[in-house]
């Protein structure tokens, strides 16, 4: 969320600013709503002082024997007229609020200028697409031929979107998960978190998926309940309503769990394979940190990201997102987008980002300074460590021999009882 003072103190720079990610700030309703807030906070004030003054002689009246019956009336018709007030007040602070919820977020300064994907920069390569002589499957074609990967039986059980990994592919796509995690934690710092898939509506507004993208979110039942779009979203709300000691910063947690999407902004797109469903595996990183570690913290957590490609052996590059293409809560964003073979193309594999104070003043996120015990927003930084599945399909694309077989990845064979081929 955008700090309201911000908005009051400079309307102009914000509006500016947001309309350099394409989003068009509705001004009149905004004026329109700060216009009846201050006017009626203004108002409640003022009757809430006379109020007390009038209470203050009743008292003053009565100590002296006299009769106060007249400034008792006064008193109850301000308190009838201040209950009113303050309702309307009330309500005016729930729309600005609904109002300041549906607002993205500011890019950060150097985010390049662009209106969509098509703007978006790349700053680095690693690695060169495998040569392999003949012409490479996709993993569709590769899961099928060995019948480990079933997406017929998948739709018969849940409809599109579904898989069901089997045998070799289904300990491949285990071990994936396993190494992501264990490299995080054991070498990168991060303490490994279990949470829950399912969280409440307070929860997925507090990191910007709702009121936004409900439509993109699984609502179970009428118990209120979402399933998780990523585990983003209850890790960084560990940190609600809470004040973290300075010293104790950064803190840097790891989860790997199952993720949910409708995907419903994205109809007929990757409907094939395993690119895009509605349930998938992921490793995410959360990092809380102080304002003055927020760009640090964000390119280490991206060179995190990139330690498991490389450790893979995947061919890579980092993107950095234009303002057209910034998620609705980010200010800042890396992509990593891994080379697919049997695509002929790089398709995103972790999406990394910086959000300043936006989530943290949604959740109420703050920390303590340790010098003169001030307290401030805190910022946070997350991304993929990686997608599971689409990892996956870039070993089983890569990694692919001639004779339809998957050779293991070197640093995976441990978990194949040192197996070179799957």
């Amino acid at each position: 969320m955008l700090d309201s003072q911000l908005l009051r103190k400079d309307l102009s720079q914000v509006i500016s600013r947001l309309a350099r990610r394409g989003f068009v700030f509705d001004e009149s309703t905004y004026n329109k709503l700060e216009s009846e807030r201050k006017q009626l906070q203004i108002k409640t004030e003022s009757l809430q002082a006379d109020r007390n003054k009038l209470s203050k002689e009743v008292g003053r009246i009565k100590g002296s024997g006299g009769d106060a019956s007249a400034i008792v009336e006064d008193v109850g018709r301000l308190a009838e007229e201040f209950k009113s007030t303050n309702s309307e007040l009330i309500l005016v602070q729930s729309k600005l609020e609904s109002f300041f919820l549906n607002l993205p977020n500011l890019p950060m300064d150097d985010v390049p200028l662009g209106l969509d994907e098509g703007g978006n920069q790349e700053l680095r390569k690693w690695g060169v697409a495998p040569e392999m002589g003949f012409s490479p499957k996709d993993h569709v074609e590769l899961g099928g031929a060995s019948g480990e990967l079933d997406l017929e039986a998948a739709t018969r059980l849940s409809g599109a979107r579904f898989s069901i990994l089997k045998g070799r592919i289904a300990k491949l796509h285990r071990a994936l998960g396993q190494f992501m995690i264990d490299v995080h934690t054991e070498e990168h710092g991060y303490v490994e978190i279990q949470v829950p898939l399912l969280v409440s509506e307070e929860t997925m507004t507090g990191t910007g998926q709702l009121p936004k993208f409900k439509e993109d979110l699984f609502m179970v039942g009428d118990q209120n309940f979402y399933l998780i779009p990523t585990a983003e979203v209850p890790v960084t709300n560990i940190g609600r309503k809470t004040i973290f000691e300075e010293k104790h910063l950064p803190l840097k947690f790891a989860c790997l769990s199952s993720c949910f999407r409708s995907e419903a902004g994205s109809y007929g797109k990757d409907t094939r394979g395993l690119i895009r469903q509605h349930q998938f595996e992921k490793v995410e990183l959360v990092q809380f940190v102080r304002a003055a570690e927020s760009i640090q913290g964000l390119n280490e957590l991206t060179s995190h990201a990139e330690t498991i490609l490389r450790r893979l052996e995947l061919p890579y590059r980092v993107v950095e997102l234009c303002t057209g293409d910034l998620g609705f809560s980010a200010a800042k964003t890396f992509d990593l987008e891994v080379w697919m073979p049997g695509q002929n193309c790089y398709r995103e594999i972790s999406s990394c980002s910086n959000f300043l104070d936006f989530q943290a003043r949604r959740i109420g996120a703050r920390v303590k300074s340790s010098v003169d015990g001030k307290k401030a927003l805190i910022h946070t930084i997350n991304g993929s460590g990686l997608a599971v599945g689409r990892t996956l399909i870039a070993v089983m694309e890569n990694y692919q021999q001639e004779d339809g077989r998957i050779r293991i990845p070197t640093v995976l064979q441990d978990y194949f009882s040192g197996d070179t081929h799957l």
